[in-house]
């Protein structure tokens, strides 16, 4: 099966309601894992949004319970890379930053139900968005160091807008799993709704017959306000995790700054063992990679930054570290990457501007 193949039921659902178009990401059985097809018919849907008068704002959720988005299709990437077909992967990640690109600058507003798992190519269908409406059961992470990959879509870029400091090292060195008002705390999502007013807050929107404003910002604006009754007004803050994020992973120019750093903590804390584990277990090459990303594309407009992604996916998954990744945590799960280099010391100098 390749990337734009999909079996069964339409991968994506388009309704009307109103004033409102609701997308629904429809492969529940691999968590909503984004295909060329869905890509392809998502662009579709958002042609006709942007451009009939009567529709004012997008609303996207994906079908089932356990989860928004859980990213790419990583089975079918991996049978491409597999038979070198590395053509049919470059097209699957280009078209699929154009889609999170062009979700940050849509005309109209974008609400985005986030519940239950949303990582890797789920954030970036919501990072673009206006509104994202968080839950208990929402668990947002970029995890890709871990199968041999980066953080892409954007995040090498937007992690630094939403996130407070040193957060986008953290996160998308050691893929630390953000659950519930943590989404909402670190930046990821906007507000935390309760899961079972879910139906509630979309029969709401679905029910909108007003006019937004034409300034997208006010229409977001009206948005907040048709939400804001379903909306936990509070939000834990942290304050100690944040300084200690700061501490161990702002600014830091190498991997192994970051790891002295976690290493010499003068107060033991758990999350310096829990991330130098974390950044053990992953491969050495991805590591190297998304730091010296996050470290290139940091202020770089965002078009740049979506750019320079697309090279560095070109370029990754054709290391060997990336099928090995996905085998060790996808197919087999026997969770033993054999990583090459095993070392973080061993890996070459990349030359990011040129991959």
């Amino acid at each position: 099966m390749t990337l734009a193949e999909v079996q069964g039921p339409p991968p994506l659902l388009v309704e009307r309601h109103l004033h409102q178009m609701t997308i629904t990401l429809n492969r529940p059985q691999l968590i909503n894992a984004l295909s060329l097809e869905m890509i392809r018919d998502f662009q579709i849907a958002l042609d006709e949004a942007e451009n009939e008068v009567g529709l004012q704002f997008v609303v996207l959720l994906g079908n089932g319970v356990r989860g928004f988005c859980a990213g790419g299709d990583l089975r079918a990437l991996a049978e491409a890379v597999g038979r070198k077909d590395f053509e049919e992967a470059d097209r699957f990640f280009e078209q699929e930053y154009a889609l999170d690109l062009r979700i940050h600058r849509f005309p109209k507003p974008i609400i985005i139900l986030a519940d239950g798992i949303t990582m890797g190519g789920g954030l970036g269908l919501s990072a673009g968005a206006d509104i994202v409406v968080a839950t208990e059961n929402s668990r947002m992470a970029m995890p890709e160091t871990q199968i041999g990959f980066f953080p892409d879509v954007g995040a090498s870029r937007w992690l630094f807008d939403k996130c407070p400091s040193g957060y986008p090292e953290f996160l998308g060195l050691t893929g630390y799993e953000l659950i519930g008002a943590e989404c909402v705390r670190s930046g990821l999502a906007s507000v935390l709704v309760q899961a079972g007013r879910l139906a509630e807050v979309r029969e709401k929107l679905e029910g909108f017959s007003g006019r937004l404003a034409k300034d997208k910002k006010e229409a977001v604006l009206q948005l907040w306000d048709l939400i804001k009754p379903f909306v936990d007004p509070v939000i834990p803050q942290r304050p100690e995790m944040d300084r200690w994020v700061a501490a161990h992973f702002s600014g830091k120019e190498s991997l192994q700054k970051i790891n002295a750093s976690l290493s010499q903590d003068p107060f033991h804390h758990p999350l310096s063992l829990d991330a130098l584990q974390r950044l053990e277990e992953r491969s050495p090459t991805a590591l190297v990679l998304t730091l010296q990303l996050l470290r290139f594309n940091q202020r770089r407009p965002l078009e740049e930054a979506f750019a320079v992604e697309a090279g560095a996916a070109h370029f990754i998954i054709q290391q060997p570290d990336y099928l090995e990744g996905i085998r060790a945590r996808l197919l087999d799960r026997d969770n033993h990457p054999r990583w090459q280099p095993s070392r973080i010391e061993d890996v070459p100098p990349l030359n990011i501007e040129f991959i």
